[in-house]
């Protein structure tokens, strides 16, 4: 049988990238894209796309309907930083959107659902090194705590009704092709735009914040891997860890500067954003995704740092 699959929130970061890569797969007609927004030219014109707002039950369950999905991708969130802004908007759109799609998905009988989480889920009393897939977690932010509440209503939907839900806790991820979505890692992105546009960048952490990362190649090889892999491999049904670089903003600059000699970098005091990356895990053990569906990083920095600046380098308007 071939696979009908809704990609929700396709407008962002990780779902430009993911419904090329889909509609590459399985063709574009398989492939529905929706967003409340209008999405880039190549989403719009390569395949099927709605219009869809997660906390809108009633269009949701039209879209469903219509389409009759085997695979949903519930991807429209508010990432931390801007859910610190509007809190209560982050928790409602997080939290109710979930529960919208999980409800329609049992109604439809979809047969595999994925929802990112996120290291948010770990707090300032989380383990800092090689952060263990079960720890204590303790997150101090909307979308941290909107996370962890959906890891453990995924769970539940698995164990109550028998939906098939997939999730990872995505670490930062870095690419060039879409705008980053007001995440607090989002430095690791900025820093190559300001690097060509204007040869310095002031970071918003500070030099020693080691935080995991992950290029988009990494991360959604991940995610299609973990969508593959057969049911009865999958052991978490909250979400896995995923691990794929740590490293710092002075770490990341001294990669740019091998490319850009003349690049300077300097860092801001009292960010908002600094509280949040500090109460994060610094690196991953991801020992069971590997287990359970053989997952290995491809990019390491020096890999991650010349593809971003050959990219950008060539789209980038300077």
């Amino acid at each position: 049988m071939s696979e009908k699959i809704l990609i929700i929130g396709a407008n962002g970061q990780i779902g430009t990238e993911l419904v090329t890569t889909l509609r590459g797969i399985h063709g574009a007609e398989q492939v529905i894209a929706s967003d409340i927004n209008n999405p880039a030219y190549a989403i719009r014109h390569s395949g099927p796309f709605e219009f869809a707002n997660v906390l809108d039950k009633d269009n949701l369950h039209h879209l469903f309907q219509k389409h009759q999905p085997t695979q949903v991708y519930l991807l429209a969130a508010i990432l931390s930083a801007t859910g610190e802004q509007k809190p209560k908007l982050a928790w409602d759109l997080n939290m109710n959107g979930l529960l919208h799609v999980l409800d329609l998905a049992v109604e439809f009988n979809v047969a595999k659902v994925f929802w990112p989480s996120s290291i948010a889920v770990f707090g300032p009393n989380s383990p800092k090194q090689n952060t263990p897939q079960y720890c204590v977690m303790d997150p101090n932010t909307v979308y941290g705590f909107s996370k962890l509440a959906g890891e453990r209503w995924c769970e539940y939907y698995h164990a109550k009704y028998g939906l098939d839900v997939r999730s990872i806790r995505y670490p930062g991820i870095i690419s060039w092709k879409a705008a980053p979505g007001g995440g607090t890692t989002d430095y690791a992105i900025h820093i190559f735009h300001e690097a060509l546009k204007t040869g310095t960048y002031e970071s918003f952490l500070s030099a020693n914040t080691m935080l995991p990362m992950m290029y988009m190649d990494d991360a959604i090889r991940a995610t299609i891997s973990l969508m593959d892999a057969p049911a009865e491999n999958i052991s978490i049904r909250s979400s896995y860890n995923l691990a794929g670089i740590s490293f710092t903003p002075e770490q990341l600059a001294e990669k740019v500067k091998e490319h850009m000699p003349e690049f300077t970098i300097t860092y801001a005091d009292n960010d908002p954003r600094q509280a949040i990356a500090d109460s994060w895990p610094q690196s991953i053990d991801d020992s069971t995704a590997q287990r359970d569906w053989n997952w290995q990083p491809e990019y390491d920095i020096n890999a991650l740092a010349d593809t971003m600046l050959k990219n950008l380098k060539n789209t980038l308007v300077l």
